[in-house]
């Protein structure tokens, strides 16, 4: 299956992952006019009637930036929907979507066929997580158009399995627009992510670091310093195991060592789940790939650099396998 347009049309092959509390229309529309998707969590609009505003805001400054720049239009956005029955907004928030005629529509924790049948009436596309084979095939299955696969290291509710292991599995059977996660913070990583059959690079952290994302210094420092061995994966602040920073878990009092168990039963996004401490407002998500991240800086020059990256890593790639091109 093509990549469809206009996400064929993108400066580089990434799409920026919604991220709860961090992406707002500022991040979004940033990472749109510097020619990579863009995505914000329909949640993170609060009260609900908040995403009516955000959606003009966002439409009204891309579709001006288009007029300024013919030559070099704003890449489409994208908006998560949280699937999972606690979601009591979920048909509000998407007939909002749907006034918007929002071009691609990234859902969570549950795959619904008239959601995504909904989504096609108006021209959109689907993409779903998933972080096994399972998962996928059901996907599809209940209609979704693409899948992001979410591998080991992932910020956030990431899943365990190795990038190289759920590409070749999901590949063997499904020939649709896949965005891979799971640390990827570099231009070679998104060259990697290509190289395993991926059509983007679903990037999420190395964002929060960025002059326009929603959170706080604290936790933009925390990202620049921050490397792999800083990650801590644990179900205990919402019921669903995660990646988190070890340093915001040790400001909220915890050991990030000793964590225990959540009751899955329970599950809370964003209130904490069977913790005191919330995630993520007190206990901040993070993918392994942080440390590629060492300073905080706008967006625009984080997507310079990763160009940057990406082209140096083709030509190095050319050159490696030249001796066995023949």
């Amino acid at each position: 299956m093509p990549i469809p347009a206009p996400f064929d049309r993108l400066r580089l092959p990434i799409i920026a992952s919604p991220m709860f509390i961090v992406s707002g229309p500022e991040l979004v529309i940033a990472q749109c006019k510097a020619g990579i998707v863009g995505s914000f969590p329909a949640l993170n609009a609060r009260p609900s009637s908040v995403l009516d505003e955000w959606m003009h805001q966002i439409t009204e400054e891309l579709a001006a930036h288009n007029r300024d720049n013919p030559d070099h239009p704003a890449a489409p956005f994208a908006v998560n929907q949280i699937v999972h029955r606690t979601n009591g907004r979920l048909e509000e928030d998407m007939q909002v979507c749907e006034k918007w005629q929002v071009p691609m529509i990234i859902t969570s924790l549950g795959a619904r066929e008239e959601l995504n049948q909904a989504v096609h009436n108006w021209g959109g596309i689907t993409m779903h997580d998933v972080i096994n084979n399972r998962f996928a095939h059901k996907a599809i299955e209940k209609g979704a158009d693409g899948l992001i696969p979410v591998a080991a290291g992932a910020g956030g509710h990431a899943g365990t399995v190795s990038p190289f292991a759920l590409m070749q599995e999901i590949r063997e059977w499904f020939d649709g627009p896949i965005a891979l996660s799971g640390s990827i913070a570099n231009g070679a990583a998104v060259l990697g992510a290509q190289t395993l059959g991926a059509d983007f690079a679903y990037i999420g952290s190395p964002w929060i670091a960025t002059v326009e994302a929603n959170a706080e210094q604290g936790y933009k420092d925390e990202i620049v310093k921050s490397g792999a061995d800083d990650i801590v994966y644990t179900n205990l602040f919402t019921g669903v195991h995660g990646n988190y920073l070890k340093g915001s878990i040790e400001q909220a009092g915890l050991d990030p060592d000793a964590l225990p168990e959540s009751d899955p039963s329970k599950m809370n996004f964003g209130s904490g789940g069977n913790s005191k401490a919330k995630a993520w407002k007190d206990i901040w998500g993070s993918g392994q790939g942080v440390g590629a991240v060492k300073k905080v800086e706008i967006v625009a020059d984080r997507v310079d650099r990763l160009e940057a990256e990406y082209r140096a890593a083709r030509e190095r790639l050319i050159e490696a396998s030249a001796p066995f091109a023949g």
